[in-house]
């Protein structure tokens, strides 16, 4: 058992002043808030292009960072696997880059988005209109690290269990999609 920091360096995403400037021929793509969800992750078609300015070196995302949404009722990380090239995020998120090989970053996030680390979070959590998380918190986050061939079971797991919640949302769709077509179907036979 360990805290957070002791395995993984936190940054803040890039310091917009405001909302992000969206640029059709920026050289960056950013981000945001709108652009990430729990389940599914990055929408990655989804993201602006900017051009970021100012006096801070631009720390592109790499592939294998952690996205922590830090602000908002629901804070929880997005393991990144694939980033494409000039990719920032916005000031509300913090990025984690792991520094130990005993931890796998993928694991991290799914430890974030579990409930002992959603309560630590949630009881720790700051602001009265908007709530968020200070990166000294994030950093103090208790972890434990298993073995890394429990931490890849435990993955390979989740994957599953994921893909089985996508085939089943599928299967939702479709049948509401047959059942809206065959209302019409009737409807337009009663009506004529």
């Amino acid at each position: 058992m360990g805290k957070l920091i002791d395995y993984a360096e936190v940054r803040s995403g890039h310091p917009f002043r405001g909302s992000v400037p969206e640029v059709l021929d920026g050289f960056a793509l950013t981000i945001q808030m709108r652009d990430v969800d729990a389940f599914h992750g990055v929408a990655w078609d989804t993201l602006a292009r900017t051009s970021p300015s100012g006096r801070k070196k631009i720390d592109w995302l790499r592939s294998g960072d952690i996205l922590f949404l830090a602000r908002g009722a629901h804070n929880y990380a997005s393991f990144l696997e694939q980033v494409p090239e000039n990719v920032i995020c916005s000031q509300y998120f913090f990025v984690i880059r792991v520094t130990d090989e005993r931890i796998l970053p993928a694991f991290v996030a799914w430890q974030i988005n579990q409930l002992p680390a959603q309560t630590y979070l949630h009881k720790n959590a700051e602001g009265s209109d908007q709530q968020s998380i200070r990166r000294g918190i994030l950093e103090q986050l208790p972890l434990v690290v298993p073995p890394l061939v429990q931490q890849h079971r435990l993955l390979r797991l989740t994957q599953t269990a994921h893909q089985e919640r996508l085939y089943l949302e599928k299967m939702i769709q479709n049948r509401e999609m047959q059942m809206v077509s065959i209302i019409n179907k009737i409807l337009s036979t009663v009506t004529d």
